[in-house]
C-alpha cells in the first residue's frame, strides 16, 4: 500500500493548470482515492476537465472538513487574490504545500498562520512519474508534516529537501524551468538538421528520439554526464567538431549560466 493510498482526509488542489494537473495524475496513479481529492480552479484547461470527469471529481466543491493537505498550484502573480479564501479550509493540522515559483514561506505564513507550510518546486515530468521536486519547510513543519508532503510529492518523482530557503530560486531555475530548456534543445536541433538538408519530419523525429534517448541513458547510467559526453566524442571526429562550437567562448556553458541566472533573478522578483 502506498503512503498516499493510506492517507486520511482530503487533499485540496488549488490550481489545475499544467503543474497541478501533472501532480494530480501522479497522485491518482499512486493510489490516492479520487473521493479524497478536491480541486478548485475558475478555468481549468479542457484536458484537466476530462481527467476530473474520468475520475468523477467535481470541480470547485468545498471540502466537507478541513483539508489534510492543501497544494497551492496557482500562478504566483495571482496568489495574493487567489489564496486568502482558501484559509477557511486549513487549520493547524493542514499541511500547506506550495508549488508556486517565487512565493516565499513568509508570504504563505501570512495567509496560513497556524499551518505547517512547505515551499516546493516540482517540474512537469511529474505527470509521468519522472519529475523531481525541491522542498523546504517552515518551523511548524515537523516530521509528520514533512512525511505527508513527501508522500504527496514523491508520487511524481524524487524529493530533495533543502534547509535553506535561499536556495529555492536557483533550484527553480535549474529543475523547475529545466524541462523547457531540454525541449528547446530538441526544437533547435531539429531546425538545425533541417537546415543541414534533412526533411522536416525526419529531422524532428531524429532530434526528438535523440534527446529523449540520451535523457534515458543519463537516467539509467551511474556515469556523470561529462563521462557520457566523452564516450560519444572521438578525437577529431564529427562530435568533436560540433562540441568545439558548443563549448567555445560564448557557447552552451555561457548561455545556460546566463539563462539560469535570469530565471533565478525572476524568481526573486516574483517574491515581491
Amino acid at each position: 500500500m502506498s503512503a498516499l493510498s493510506a492517507l486520511k482526509g482530503t487533499v485540496l488542489l488549488a490550481g489545475a493548470g499544467k503543474m497541478g494537473g501533472a501532480l494530480l495524475e501522479g497522485w491518482l496513479k499512486a493510489g490516492l482515492p479520487a473521493s479524497q481529492v478536491a480541486v478548485r480552479d475558475p478555468g481549468p484547461p479542457p484536458e484537466m476537465r476530462e481527467l476530473l470527469a474520468k475520475h468523477k471529481i467535481e470541480l470547485n466543491q468545498d471540502p466537507k472538513s478541513k483539508a489534510a493537505a492543501m497544494i497551492l498550484a496557482v500562478k504566483p502573480q495571482v496568489a495574493p487574490e487567489a489564496l486568502p479564501p482558501l484559509a477557511a479550509f486549513a487549520d493547524e493540522n493542514t499541511v500547506v504545500v506550495s508549488v508556486m515559483a517565487g512565493r516565499t514561506i513568509s508570504f504563505l505564513e501570512n495567509i496560513f498562520p497556524s499551518s505547517p507550510v512547505i515551499r516546493t518546486i516540482p517540474n512537469t515530468p511529474a505527470a509521468i512519474g519522472r519529475g523531481i521536486t525541491a522542498a523546504t519547510p517552515n518551523r511548524k513543519a515537523g516530521v509528520e508534516a514533512r512525511s505527508l508532503a513527501d508522500a504527496v510529492l514523491r508520487s511524481s518523482g524524487p524529493v530533495e529537501w533543502l534547509e535553506d530557503e535561499a536556495l529555492m530560486d536557483a533550484a527553480t531555475a535549474v529543475s523547475g524551468s529545466g524541462p523547457a530548456y531540454v525541449f528547446l534543445l530538441a526544437e533547435t536541433l531539429a531546425r538545425a538538421g533541417e537546415k543541414a538538408g534533412l526533411p522536416k519530419e525526419l529531422a524532428a523525429k531524429l532530434a526528438r528520439e535523440t534527446v529523449s534517448g540520451a535523457g534515458e541513458l543519463l537516467y539509467r547510467s551511474d556515469l556523470p554526464a561529462s563521462k557520457l559526453r566523452e564516450n560519444v566524442t572521438s578525437p577529431n571526429g564529427t562530435t568533436a567538431a560540433a562540441l568545439k562550437i558548443l563549448m567555445g567562448e560564448g557557447g552552451f556553458d555561457k548561455l545556460l549560466e546566463e539563462a539560469v541566472a535570469a530565471a533565478t533573478k525572476r524568481g526573486k522578483e516574483l517574491a515581491g
